[in-house]
């Protein structure tokens, strides 16, 4: 019966210091970490790793619930999924025990408010975008593709997407390119 931890942060300019220094504290015997966004499964490849691996018996630790999941859907899968493994669920700053019904109630009321500071964050940026934009200020990100090679590369006689594998781009950007020159 291993003692499992799971670290994660959203972006790479974040630290996870002071999670893994919990997780061992907790007594983890081994500490999986990432930093990828915790607003679905979708390319957490570490997280993917210890739900394979994880054995009845084990215990699952992260510091807090949003660490594991930011959407109650998920949350609710990935405690499924362990409870059906036979693998208990704790945090080292959320005392609760996937072993009783009040322990489910705690989990599943942290996974509500997760869920909803990751809507409400959204929701603030979006608000943040659309002022900025009234503004002038917001022109969103650069353009990854020059127009004037993709011309270039069409003189050449190359196709959609043989410009899209030569530049390294997905072929809807070439063909959005090539509808706005016309």
């Amino acid at each position: 019966m291993a003692v499992y931890g799971y670290a994660r942060v959203s972006s790479t300019d974040q630290d996870l210091t002071v999670q893994i220094e919990s997780l061992k504290a907790a007594g983890c015997d081994v500490i999986r970490q990432e930093k990828v966004s915790g607003t679905s499964r979708n390319g957490r490849v570490e997280l993917d790793i210890l739900m394979q691996f994880i054995r009845p018996g084990d215990t699952l630790c992260v510091t807090r619930i949003d660490r594991l999941a930011r959407s109650v859907g998920d949350l609710q899968d990935i405690v499924r999924e362990l409870k059906n493994k036979g693998v208990r669920l704790k945090a080292t700053e959320q005392p609760f025990d996937t072993g009783d019904i009040y322990g489910e109630l705690t989990l599943n009321l942290l996974g509500v408010f997760a869920d909803f500071e990751t809507k409400l964050r959204r929701e603030r940026q979006l608000e943040g975008i659309a002022k900025a934009k009234a503004e002038g200020v917001y022109k969103g990100r650069k353009p990854s593709i020059d127009p004037s090679i993709i011309k270039k590369l069409v003189a050449e006689g190359l196709g959609p997407s043989d410009i899209a594998k030569r530049l390294g781009v997905a072929r809807s950007s070439v063909y959005r390119l090539l509808e706005i020159g016309r």
